[in-house]
């Protein structure tokens, strides 16, 4: 009953979103893990498009797919609130066999990623690393605006990053501190399975989930639309 009136109070904020446009966000029942209880009328799960969910599941009888989905839920069971990320990211490394690691680097962040390198060489890995500064690009050449240089004149490079990594061949990709959308640019172009180890946040010192837990509060601003 309490996830029920939570979800009212969402929906209530969300009077001008469409029903048809509703979707898992805006709901605070949270029933998916057993769906013994109410759901809300637009419940992804209730009006699932049957098509679309055969497809998805089709995809885990591919041979990878199936070893990732498997070594993913015994981490998640084994040392579920034991384990800190990094040594999660190290018990799927060695699930899914991985005996290369790539690092994708925020040269930024080159201090942490020298000490994340060597917490997974002493459990066994070979390492190697890329920072997003290398080969030392100037922003302009790429059409970024002059004014950009004002932190910096040399472009962050995620692209080259994943090509670098693509060539020594890792057999899983670690993510350490890339800007939004430099980071996106990494997962799309890393040929490796790629996961994050820290999500940049230089305002919250890298904890961007701060925001959320404060937006009600001190972050209240962030609640604000454009037009206020």
């Amino acid at each position: 009953m309490a996830g029920l009136c939570r979800y009212q109070g969402i929906q209530k904020e969300n009077e001008k979103t469409k029903k048809e446009d509703m979707s898992c966000i805006d709901c605070a029942v949270k029933n998916c893990n057993k769906m013994d209880k109410t759901y809300p009328d637009f419940c992804l799960t209730t009006h699932m498009d049957e098509e679309v969910l055969n497809e998805a599941m089709e995809c885990y009888n591919e041979d990878e797919n199936r070893k990732v989905t498997i070594a993913a839920a015994e981490v998640e069971y084994e040392n579920y609130c034991k384990h800190t990320r990094v040594e999660e990211i190290m018990d799927f490394a060695k699930k899914i066999n991985a005996k290369k690691i790539g690092i994708a680097t925020c040269v930024g962040l080159l201090k942490e990623s020298r000490i994340l390198a060597d917490i997974l060489r002493r459990h066994g890995f070979e390492v190697y690393g890329v920072g997003c500064k290398a080969g030392t690009q100037k922003k302009t050449s790429v059409g970024i605006p002059e004014c950009c240089e004002g932190v910096g004149v040399n472009m962050c490079n995620p692209i080259l990053q994943a090509k670098l990594l693509n060539k020594a061949k890792t057999d899983l990709n670690v993510v350490v501190g890339l800007c939004v959308g430099h980071d996106s640019l990494f997962y799309k172009y890393s040929e490796a399975l790629t996961t994050t180890a820290v999500t940049k946040d230089r305002v919250l010192g890298h904890n961007p989930v701060a925001a959320l837990y404060t937006a009600d509060s001190y972050y209240s601003k962030l609640k604000k639309s454009e037009e206020e």
